[in-house]
């Protein structure tokens, strides 16, 4: 028996890795890893050798590789599929100069700067300039580091809560009466897609056209997601996808959801899931892959809302 020191129980592993406990479960009964120790409580144990390799395998979701091929190989296997990866999709180029004060502060592990240069960013540009010319590049840069192993699990876990803290403040500080406009947009993702930083960039992008928002968090199964569009008479539901999730999922998901809604309740999917590449084959379910497109829909919803 392992010494019980070197070993995370499974919410620990969940936070370490990205990983959601469901996944974590499935895998083990579907591919025999992970293979966790028991506790004196008869709660699964993680040995830090399998931790270390579910990092691995995240870093390899993240970039859009399927769990079935990834949790049986050897950790070998996966750091070479990992940094070939890694030069393919990113090369060595180096970040924007205008993002490396960002970036420094995170390293510094100063929080208090970092989140001091962001607000004060985006009071200089204002909210839409500062989400699509700062926050999203930004955000990018930052998963990328992450995924070379250049940023640890806990710099970006402080990275995220920053920008989440920031984005909210400059929601709450826009007039309250430019907020309550239709359409009203239900916010949130599918169970699994654990990514909230695009959906929170896009309810910015919102509230700022003037929609009215109302953000479920993530991860929000299919069926509360159809009860909370009725009770909050939604008209649009947007979801955000990362590459996280297989793309038949995103696909299969995206068509039960648009099948349990009104038909005049738009869908809206956004992110950088393949999935979205394609244009959709619903009347009402929209792929809006670019943040600036958010402005140019709500427009067009505006506008067909007027003549219906």
């Amino acid at each position: 028996m392992a010494d019980t020191a070197a070993l995370l129980g499974i919410a620990a592993v969940e936070r370490d890795t990205g990983i959601s406990k469901d996944s974590l479960r499935m895998w083990e009964r579907r591919y025999q890893f992970p293979q966790p120790q028991r506790d004196a409580q008869g709660e699964r144990a993680y040995p830090l050798e399998q931790v270390q390799k579910l990092r691995l395998i995240k870093r390899l979701l993240d970039l859009g590789h399927r769990a079935g091929r990834l949790v049986p190989t050897d950790v070998d296997s996966l750091q070479a599929l990992l940094a070939q990866a890694q030069q393919q999709s990113f090369g060595a180029a180096p970040p924007r100069p205008e993002l490396q004060p960002f970036l420094d502060d995170l390293r510094a592990h100063d929080v208090d700067g970092l989140r001091r240069k962001l607000t004060q960013a985006l009071l200089r540009s204002g909210v839409g300039d500062g989400v699509m010319s700062l926050i999203a590049p930004l955000t990018t840069q930052v998963g990328e580091l992450w995924m070379r192993g250049e940023l640890q699990v806990f710099e970006e876990h402080i990275y995220s809560e920053s920008i989440q803290l920031v984005l909210r403040q400059a929601i709450l500080a826009m007039p309250q009466l430019a907020r309550h406009e239709r359409p009203r947009v239900l916010l949130t993702t599918l169970p699994d897609e654990q990514h909230g930083l695009g959906l929170l960039m896009a309810e910015a992008l919102m509230a700022l056209e003037g929609c009215e928002c109302l953000s479920l968090g993530v991860q929000t199964p299919v069926a509360d997601i159809v009860l909370a569009a009725a009770a909050h008479r939604a008209d649009i539901v947007a979801l955000s996808f990362s590459g996280y999730l297989a793309p038949n999922q995103v696909t299969e998901s995206l068509s039960a959801l648009r099948a349990q809604l009104p038909e005049a309740v738009e869908l809206w999917a956004g992110g950088n899931s393949v999935a979205l590449q394609k244009r959709s084959g619903h009347a009402r379910l929209l792929h809006v892959t670019q943040l600036p497109q958010i402005a140019e829909q709500v427009q067009r919803w505006r506008a067909e809302a007027a003549t219906a």
